[in-house]
């Protein structure tokens, strides 16, 4: 498959010419613990929860991720589902850590210009990368996503959520900006998508994070740093249990009022026409 004709740009930037893209240090902490930390763990769980019934149901074959990280993600997906990942990434460092994993067809690309063709994939997924373009700036890189979706494909981006719980690790990653549900179902509106699901995740430890992000870290006043560390293993899996618990709940198609993510998962509509946004 010949999945785009223009060429991708060496860096990606946003509407005022800044580059847009998570802090190249943090590529080192994930790669060294997204096979066992917690929060990679569980978070796979809920995403393999939600995502096996529309694989049986709609069969994607070939599918992008969109700022893939290590490309690790992708690795899993494929292997799981047989899908034929396009993984792709602005750094150098994440693609770096991919190729020796073995990760296929990584391209390194901008997510607010891609070099793919529209309606390129049937499927795009999106972890965690809409929040580092500044707030207001969001539009670009997800007409993005859509424009290479083909008409009927599946849409599934994954923010983080919620200004109140702003982190140091947040500020270390270069995370700009956090989303509620309303704006997330808007942007999507904005974009002619039909929503299947939108909820928030990360639900359970919620009060815990505001304790720490709220109260503890400020009283530190140390800087940012990052938030993917290794932990006592008895902690390591009690918050692992936690997202098991929300896998479970999720799985019996019940959704959370409040949390530390969003995800969303959409389609793109047969009649869908690529034309400017009114308004």
């Amino acid at each position: 498959m010949r999945a785009g004709e223009r060429r991708a740009p060496s860096a990606g930037r946003g509407i005022d010419n800044e580059v847009v893209m998570m802090n190249p240090a943090e590529f080192a902490n994930i790669a060294a613990l997204e096979e066992t930390f917690w929060w990679f763990r569980g978070m796979r769980r809920i995403l393999f929860r939600l995502l096996d019934p529309l694989d049986a149901e709609r069969r994607p074959r070939l599918v992008l991720e969109a700022g893939c990280g290590t490309g690790y993600f992708s690795r899993e997906l494929e292997q799981r589902y047989g899908w034929q990942m396009v993984p792709l990434d602005l750094a150098a460092e994440g693609l770096n850590y991919g190729k020796r994993l073995g990760v296929k067809r990584m391209v390194q690309g901008d997510i607010a210009a891609m070099p793919f063709a529209e309606a390129s994939f049937d499927a795009v997924v999106s972890m965690d990368v809409l929040v580092h373009f500044p707030r207001g700036q969001e539009d670009r890189p997800f007409g993005e996503l859509v424009r290479v979706l083909r008409p009927g494909g599946l849409l599934v981006v994954r923010v983080s959520a919620l200004d109140i719980l702003r982190s140091r690790h947040s500020q270390f990653a270069q995370e700009r900006q956090r989303f509620t549900k309303g704006r997330l179902l808007e942007l999507a509106a904005r974009h002619r998508l039909r929503v299947l699901r939108c909820t928030y995740l990360n639900s359970l430890l919620m009060g815990v994070a505001l304790a720490k992000f709220r109260l503890y870290e400020p009283f530190l006043s140390s800087p940012p740093e990052s938030g993917v560390r290794p932990v006592a293993p008895w902690l390591d899996q009690l918050l692992f249990r936690a997202l098991v618990m929300e896998e479970k709940w999720l799985g019996a198609n019940r959704n959370f009022p409040l949390g530390q993510s969003l995800l969303l998962l959409a389609d793109k509509p047969a009649s869908h026409a690529s034309q400017p946004l009114r308004g």
